[in-house]
């Protein structure tokens, strides 16, 4: 049996997300195969192991739920393969790491390259992959030189005085018209934290300041009318790509309140209603985004089918290196629905993780 640490929590907006995956993973971790090791970070970066019974608090209200301070200290000794030194329990041999992590210090690299010094399989892209995948600009700028559709969008740095409102609705606004509304989000951010739509000048400028305080840059983007349609990928050097769902939002847009708080914030619709040709578009440029963006393991690929003038054009938004995997997200039902049961795919991503591993071993690391 194999034991495998579930790292979750840290430093980052989306912090109570992490803890609510983790929740969902630890419970449906297949026990015949692995023995889970729940590693909750905190807000200050602290790593802590806990009890099955007692890691979170307030587990089951997503919109209380915190990680339990009570836990033991515990390090990860990078001279040591997958070996975790907790205060008072002494060593613990990991196989490997599923880092259910979202955004910042979680989802960017930052941790993949930690696990990677410290010679450890983990599950999800690896540092390059995850690393754009976060970044909105790289990813969209990686994306439109592969040839893959993808709407308008400007960028801002926080040094950089911003222009005025009227030049950024005339640049994303579609051909022959002006007034057209737009999305201001931090570059560096997932779960819709820190996203606002934008339609008057007003608006503007207060998107602006809460965008900042998530990331010294941010991603002014065109709104495009249409569907949102989203499709999961799996594997490795051959990904496999699901059936593909539908987010039908009851917000103005898929906030992060409708993604995770309000259970009617939200219809899931999968599989989409969607003709074979279009089933199928989606499901290539699933796979080509995956692999442009040097991903391996899991991501999920985010579209819009529509456009201006009413035109049925596929458009990527965005990829998501590390989806939630809560009891109402996307990735984990859209593979359900695919064949795939919850379990299996936890198990499947860790095999995943694991194999790269071992091919990544019989690399030379010297040349004498």
């Amino acid at each position: 049996m194999k034991r495998i640490g579930i790292l979750f929590g840290g430093k980052s907006a989306e912090h109570e997300i992490s803890l609510l995956s983790a929740k969902n993973i630890f419970e449906a971790m297949d026990r015949e195969k692995f023995e889970p090791v729940l590693i909750g970070i905190d807000k200050k970066g602290r790593w802590l192991i806990n009890d099955a019974d007692k890691y979170l608090l307030n587990a089951d209200n997503p919109s209380l739920v915190s990680l339990n301070p009570d836990g033991k200290p515990v390090v990860l000794r990078t001279e040591n393969t997958g070996m975790l030194h907790a205060e008072g329990a002494g060593n613990i041999g990991l196989d490997a790491v599923f880092p259910v992590l979202h955004g910042p210090f979680g989802e960017d690299g930052a941790i993949q390259g930690f696990l990677k010094l410290a010679d450890i399989p983990y599950a999800g892209p690896a540092v390059l992959g995850s690393a754009v995948g976060m970044d909105k600009d790289a990813m969209k700028r990686l994306l439109r030189d592969a040839g893959i559709p993808i709407g308008k969008f400007l960028v801002l740095k926080s040094h950089e005085k911003p222009l005025p409102f009227g030049e950024v609705q005339a640049a994303l606004s579609p051909v022959n018209e002006s007034n057209s509304p737009f999305f201001i989000k931090p570059a560096n951010m997932g779960s819709s934290v820190g996203i606002s739509k934008v339609r008057n000048e007003a608006e503007y400028y207060a998107a602006l300041k809460e965008a900042f305080l998530y990331d010294t840059k941010i991603i002014i983007e065109e709104f495009i009318p249409g569907r949102e349609i989203e499709c999961a990928v799996l594997g490795n050097e051959e990904p496999k790509a699901s059936i593909p769902g539908e987010i039908i939002p009851a917000h103005d847009f898929y906030s992060y309140e409708a993604k995770y708080l309000d259970e009617k914030g939200a219809a899931l619709e999968i599989p989409a209603k969607l003709d074979e040709q279009t089933i199928r578009r989606v499901q290539e440029l699933a796979i080509k985004v995956f692999k442009t963006l040097c991903c391996e393991g899991l991501a999920r690929v985010d579209f819009f089918l529509g456009g201006a003038s009413g035109r049925r054009e596929l458009i990527v938004n965005e990829i998501n290196t590390m989806p939630g995997f809560t009891r109402i997200s996307m990735y984990p039902k859209l593979w359900e629905a695919s064949g795939i049961g919850y379990t299996e795919l936890i198990t499947r991503l860790i095999e995943l993780a694991i194999s790269r591993f071992e091919k990544e071993r019989l690399l030379k690391t010297s040349v004498i």
